[in-house]
């Protein structure tokens, strides 16, 4: 049995993102160099012994629940057999994300003398778009009347719609003329995500900007400064495109104060 192209066409079937499918073959890869006998000898000994012997105390616990992860779906989704190991999830630190004040924003964008990497960039804070949404924006995803785009098999393989702001506006008209894609990158292709990241990399250190930010940095001030504004944290993660509420909660924290209306007992 061939446990790795097994495991690919589940994963393909149920439209588990490239990254993904890739990730969990590397581990699974790795178990069949330590585990090499039939697959349908495995047992939950040897998924124990694997994790033992490569997961030392300097792997990350992301890295960790990765590759258990991994194992657990080979064992229970492909070759059907129990996978309780009675291991618990490594647990990760939780640091909040990096966020732009609106100044900073605003001297990052202004620095970009490119006009579509403006537009690029400008998109993705205004709209709140991941790297690999906006490069792949098509004319046809774009309603510019009605100031509403629409993000195609995004994460998780699902569309929804996105904001387009209104000052935007002629420049994406502009971008819509005679081309595939919004943002056209070699070979008839779109731009790609490493370019973005150098876009952003560049533009930061010509404002100035001495935090740590990457393209998903825009994404993280969008969200922080629309509820900073007072919107509802629902609305919010549909036009983020959240599966769960407690993803989009995280932004509360990384608002500032002026949202908390309790005052403090020792102000009375």
């Amino acid at each position: 049995m061939d446990v790795l192209e097994a495991m690919k066409k589940e994963m393909l079937r149920r439209k588990h993102s490239h990254r993904t499918v890739m990730t969990y073959l590397f581990y699974i890869r790795k178990f069949l160099q330590f585990c090499p006998k039939d697959p349908r000898q495995f047992s939950k000994k040897d998924c124990r012994e694997f994790l033992e012997h490569f997961m030392g105390d300097d792997i990350a616990g992301s890295t960790l629940n990765v590759a258990l992860n991994a194992l657990r779906f080979m064992m229970e989704e492909v070759l059907r057999k129990s996978m309780r190991l009675g291991l618990r999830y490594s647990k990760t630190p939780k640091s909040l994300p990096v966020c732009l004040s609106k100044d900073e924003v605003k001297r990052l964008i202004a620095g970009i003398q490119n006009p579509k990497h403006k537009l690029l960039v400008s998109l993705m804070y205004g709209a709140g778009l991941r790297v690999s949404e906006v490069v792949k924006l098509k004319p046809c995803d774009i309603d510019v009347e009605q100031h509403v785009g629409w993000v195609r098999h995004g994460k998780g393989d699902k569309d929804r719609p996105f904001i387009l702001p209104i000052c935007l506006k002629e420049q994406i008209k502009q971008a819509m003329e005679n081309t595939i894609y919004l943002f056209p990158g070699a070979k008839h292709s779109h731009l790609s995500s490493r370019s973005v990241q150098e876009i952003v990399k560049k533009a930061a250190r010509k404002a100035g900007i001495e935090k740590h930010i990457h393209p998903h940095t825009l994404r993280h001030s969008f969200a922080t400064h629309i509820i900073e504004a007072g919107h509802d944290v629902t609305a919010v993660q549909s036009l983020l495109g959240h599966n769960e509420a407690r993803t989009t909660m995280g932004y509360l924290h990384m608002a500032k104060p002026k949202l908390i209306s309790i005052s403090s007992p020792l102000d009375e």
